[in-house]
């Protein structure tokens, strides 16, 4: 123990001896691990942006809307427009066998919303009970619409955060009350908790209400099809069906309306999970190109320790022939200089691992731009750095060191 101990003081004493060297040594890795932690955190908080950004939409979710079929086979400048309906969501529901929930959905944004409080104009939307299955909606108070409101076409609606700040200013509990829409009477039974960030989701600005309901009061205006849509909603069964169930609600789409299932350019659609994996593969690339950075950061820092120890290592050369004069062991020589390494690279890179938490932390207090995250500290690439740089100065020290020690005491003590 009293030789560890003297072993640990000598490491310090030497270290306070050359503080120059010392804290160049310690600002080279410093630098190298909070660089590297700072690129890897900005990418990852470009990524978590992205899937918070996906998820306030909902998971696997799948759109299809009205779009063009070309009336002559291969000709799109012949095209006819067709409107989604509620068979084909119908159909989608019972015949796509890799679907695991769709609605029919009818969007209006010309609907005037007045309470007693206040009023507004918002997106009024009408939906099946399922469409909470789809999307993703949590309530913050009240209910969400069931069957039966489906069935008996009630007057009932569910409305966003925003509206009830546009309805009720006074921060009145909505719930049970009435709102006009266009003049007809609606009771309050449930309210959406804030979606999203900010201003950046209009679902906290809608009211829902059943889909009979919004069907038979407020159809889509300039539609030929009397059961005309807005767009269709569904969800895969899985994440990884998510291409099939696009394929077979489209196979449906295109047998209703009578065109060639294979022509991609009559679809109007939108599928989160591919998008998804798409943005997913630029994020990748970014983390890459952001890790290669760093890890060029990492490399220089490395490449300066190595420098450095082996510099103050070859120096020490005559120290190390004295103190084998004196007694000292090999074991003891190069105990002293691993130490020296150890405590260099670990405490430096706690410094570097420190101070980027703390940039971190400091750039939480800011605003986020729209799709992007905090950059947040990676605990792997915290520890690979260290790691890293610990290594190269344990093996820059120990090597020469190493050389030095098998040496007889003379041969070192000659030494310039």
């Amino acid at each position: 123990m009293r030789v560890a101990l003297d072993i640990i003081g000598q490491t310090f004493r030497t270290l306070w001896a050359h503080k120059l060297r010392s804290f160049l040594t310690m600002f080279g890795i410093a630098w190298g691990v909070g660089s590297l932690l700072l690129l890897v955190g900005l990418g990852e908080g470009f990524r978590s942006g992205n899937v918070r950004e996906m998820n306030s939409f909902g998971e696997d979710i799948e759109f299809i809307f009205p779009g063009r079929a070309p009336a002559v086979a291969g000709n799109m400048s012949s095209g006819r427009p067709y409107k989604l309906t509620i068979q084909d969501a119908q159909d989608i529901a019972m015949s796509a066998p890799h679907v695991r929930a769709t609605s029919p959905v009818l969007m209006r944004e010309d609907i005037r919303e007045v309470s007693q409080f206040g009023s507004t104009n918002g997106q009024v939307t009408g939906i099946l009970p399922n469409f909470n299955v789809i999307r993703y909606l949590p309530l913050a108070k009240g209910r969400w619409l069931n069957d039966l409101d489906e069935s008996q076409r009630r007057d009932v609606a569910v409305i966003g955060d925003e509206m009830v700040k546009n309805l009720f200013p006074e921060k009145q509990n909505p719930l049970g009350t009435s709102i006009l829409l266009n003049g007809r009477s609606f009771e309050v039974i449930g309210v959406v908790q804030r979606v999203g960030k900010g201003d950046e989701n209009s679902t906290n600005n809608r009211v829902f209400i059943p889909f009979a309901a919004m069907h038979t009061y407020f159809p889509l205006k300039q539609a030929r099809e009397e059961n005309a849509v807005s767009f269709i909603n569904f969800r895969p069964r899985t994440r990884e069906e998510h291409a099939i169930a696009m394929t077979e609600a489209k196979a449906i789409v295109a047998k209703n309306h009578g065109f060639d299932a294979a022509n991609e350019d009559a679809f109007e659609a939108w599928d989160s999970v591919k998008s998804a994996e798409m943005v997913g593969k630029i994020f990748d690339a970014m983390n890459v190109f952001l890790g290669s950075v760093g890890i060029v950061t990492l490399a220089l820092g490395a490449i300066g320790i190595i420098n450095i120890m082996l510099v103050a290592v070859t120096e020490r050369t005559r120290e190390i022939g004295l103190r084998k004069a004196l007694g000292a062991t090999n074991r003891s020589v190069l105990a002293q200089f691993f130490l020296e390494g150890t405590f260099l690279t670990l405490f430096s890179g706690g410094i570097g691992l420190a101070g980027a938490i703390g940039f971190c932390a400091l750039l939480a207090q800011l605003p986020s731009p729209e799709g992007f995250d905090t950059p947040r500290v990676v605990p792997m690439s915290a520890a690979v750095a260290i790691g890293t740089l610990a290594l190269a100065g344990v093996v820059a020290g120990l090597y020469p060191a190493r050389k030095a020690a098998m040496m007889a005491p003379v041969d070192a003590l000659r030494q310039e």
